[in-house]
């Protein structure tokens, strides 16, 4: 990332390295697992860990609780006349299983290769504090923000955000802002800056095939009985079709075709299927047939078995049809697409699926609808000044396969405007062993952002 330090606030920035990189060791140093009720005190210590840092960077501060894990809050107002900012991220991490496959602790903050690794080093606490760095160059070389600043960083976003609604709700007054800043997303590559414009909704559901009431000899009843799991592979088999389509009618119904535009601009983007593959241990990629792989990564929808157990599992043999098998799924959502709607398709497909000799229970869960911002809101084309001012050249336009539940609160409920501006890169290994944020990203990030506050300044 290259930038241009002339200004005393970009001097500033280059100036303080050492202390940003010092915030972030000792916000991965908490383990903030949110998943875990074991770690419940830890999540507490470290949002007041993110208010005390606001504080101490001269933010009016305090802990917001809620009906789960608590939010920190800061926020300086005093520029009256100028636009309200709200940013937000999340200081919860996901658990760090499997840590035998870590190289360094997961809660040290560990840097080498130009990398810090740790939980929660991109995901979402590195790019939390990028923005608290960035408002303090300001407050310290200035003594005041271009704007007014609010700024929310959640403890329950790797377990949904199963409270930020009614959290929302609560505290509407407070948040009250014109424009959202995300930065929970990443760029598309090193030396491609990009901005996020559409994220993909999520709902889910658990299935329970049952068979006979307990389970019994395979030898006595094999033949007679219908298996469980048989069943609810077939079941799940007749979810797509040949060619990778989901089969469930209307299902697609509110998915969005790609303008000729779109289309040019994934195919301007370089992306190799042969060594993607490769590099996630796959021997193709697979899909929709006929569609660009990230056409079938950002912009259409999933349906997708994510967990699947039923029967003997332990060392040797133990023959039996089981008494149950059950199945857990879950559907990416594009464009229109109505989660509830959605939900009661697939439930109904499978029920409908179900072999005779079984009884099939279908549990729904979720209910987050897809974000598509506008590329043309004054607040995005700050967003990509800022970007070229921290790359040196101007972003693209990307959408990321993945959910982030807020920025549809913020859409639904506040009915804020939103820019989904990160840094990460696509290799952070987020939500997975040796998670890291490039030094270079992280650095560059806080004066991106620090440019940002002056560009959303003019809205």
């Amino acid at each position: 990332m290259t930038t241009t330090t002339g200004d005393d606030l970009f001097a500033y920035c280059d100036a303080n390295r050492e202390q940003h990189l010092d915030a972030l060791k000792s916000a991965i140093a908490i383990a903030s697992v949110s998943a875990d009720p074991a770690y419940a005190g830890e999540v507490r210590r470290c949002c007041e860990s993110f208010v005390e840092r606001m504080r101490a960077i001269g933010l009016e501060s305090t802990v917001l609780e809620t009906d789960g894990n608590p939010l920190a809050y800061g926020e300086w107002m005093g520029a009256p006349g100028k636009p309200t900012v709200l940013i937000y991220g999340h200081y919860d991490v996901q658990p760090v299983d499997p840590l035998e496959l870590w190289h360094t602790p997961p809660f040290e903050g560990s840097v080498r290769d130009g990398n810090i690794y740790g939980r929660g080093a991109v995901d979402d606490k590195g790019q939390v504090i990028m923005h608290l760095a960035a408002i303090e160059a300001h407050l310290r070389t200035r003594g005041r923000l271009p704007v007014n600043i609010k700024i929310v960083a959640e403890g329950e976003e790797e377990i949904g955000s199963i409270n930020f609604d009614a959290a929302l709700a609560r505290y509407r007054d407070r948040f009250a802002a014109d424009v959202a800043v995300i930065s929970d997303t990443a760029v598309y590559d090193e030396q491609t800056p990009s901005l996020t414009t559409s994220i993909r909704g999520l709902v889910n559901w658990e299935v329970t095939v049952n068979g006979p009431s307990s389970d019994i000899h395979s030898g006595y009843f094999g033949g007679a009985v219908r298996n469980p799991i048989e069943a609810l592979a077939r079941i799940i088999a007749s979810l797509k079709d040949a060619d990778g389509r989901i089969a469930i009618p209307g299902f697609y119904d509110g998915v969005r075709e790609l303008s000729p535009e779109q289309s040019a601009e994934l195919r301007a983007l370089a992306f190799d299927e042969i060594r993607e593959a490769k590099a996630i241990g796959v021997t193709e990629l697979a899909g929709e047939r006929g569609r660009p792989a990230l056409e079938r990564m950002w912009f259409r929808p999933t349906l997708e078995c994510n967990g699947i157990w039923g029967g003997y599992s332990g060392p040797g043999s133990k023959t039996i049809i089981p008494s149950w098998a059950k199945a857990k799924i879950s559907a990416r959502l594009v464009g229109d697409q109505e989660p509830e709607r959605i939900k009661r398709l697939v439930a109904q497909f499978i029920t409908q699926a179900a072999p005779s000799g079984v009884r099939v229970h279908v549990e729904e869960h979720g209910d987050v609808r897809a974000v598509v911002t506008s590329r043309s809101h004054p607040a995005v084309a700050a967003a990509a000044r800022a970007m070229a001012f921290g790359f040196g050249k101007e972003p693209v336009f990307i959408g990321t396969g993945g959910t982030i539940g807020p920025v549809v609160s913020f859409d639904r409920i506040l009915k804020l405007p939103q820019v989904l501006i990160g840094v990460g890169l696509p290799d952070d290994q987020i939500h997975a062993p040796n998670e890291k944020f490039s030094l270079a990203q992280f650095f560059g990030g806080i004066k991106v952002m620090a440019r940002l506050y002056d560009e959303l300044a003019a809205l």
